[in-house]
């Protein structure tokens, strides 16, 4: 990782904190998140997960659609580094993916097929208290972080674990797992409305969702929102669908 200025680092860790803020939206600072934290080390990509009401892992948020569906394998298949650092409590780092098959007999390979050389986990935590964890693939295989850069990594993830339990619909406990809950349920009409979306333009799914992000910026929108008028009513968004 370059060495990252102290200016860059101040706005991404505003930003964290930005969602103590009014209008917070939960799923648009969980990507983010993955954003901000795979452009700090100039990663080949960023996923997020969260664990849901019962404590199991969910994918949330991810850079582009390829690392979405490695993190959905890695859930499904029961093994990688962000059930490892979510389990351990315990950052992932340096992994080669190339040596990792006897750790992930499954995820690894899969991995590699998606064209990741490397992968690190941090666990987004509070003292013992463990909600997700965020990963960080690389496309050179293994050391990417050197001891300076853990820190900085971890930091993040823990600032934005203290700003999703901080805010102020969830101080309890309860009211924590019930919009981590609804966030989840929220997900799957965008991955509705982001391949609706895709298909009328033309153009990816990680293009359309870019689309679909900017329109609610713009218009002071939700993503959900936005997304369920685009697969009930597209034109009840004006200009979105406009090539």
């Amino acid at each position: 990782m370059s060495t990252v200025s102290a200016e860059r680092l101040a706005t991404i860790f505003v930003e964290a904190a930005d969602t103590l803020v009014d209008e917070f939206d939960l799923l648009d600072f969980m990507h983010m998140l993955v954003d901000r934290a795979r452009s700090l080390v100039d990663a080949a990509a960023a996923g997020l997960m969260l664990a849901d009401e019962f404590g199991r892992l969910e994918f949330m948020a991810g850079s582009d659609d390829n690392v979405r569906l490695v993190e959905l394998f890695q859930i499904q298949n029961d093994q990688g580094p962000c059930l490892e650092a979510f389990r351990t409590g315990r950052s992932v780092i340096n992994v080669d993916l190339a040596s990792a098959t006897e750790r992930w007999p499954r995820f690894a390979p899969r991995a590699e097929e998606a064209g990741f050389r490397s992968v690190h986990a941090f666990p987004l935590r509070l003292r013992t208290q463990v909600i997700g964890a965020l990963n960080i693939f690389g496309n050179s295989a293994g050391g990417d972080f050197d001891p300076t850069d853990v820190p900085v990594m971890q930091a993040l993830a823990d600032v934005a674990t203290i700003a999703l339990m901080q805010e102020r619909a969830l101080r309890r406990s309860e009211a924590l797992t019930e919009q981590l809950q609804g966030a989840l349920n929220s997900r799957i009409i965008i991955e509705q409305a982001k391949g609706a979306l895709a298909q009328v333009l033309g153009v990816s799914v990680d293009e359309a969702f870019r689309r679909i992000r900017t329109y609610a910026r713009n218009n002071n929108r939700r993503l959900t929102e936005v997304s369920e008028l685009i697969v009930t009513d597209l034109n009840a968004l004006p200009g979105l669908a406009e090539g």
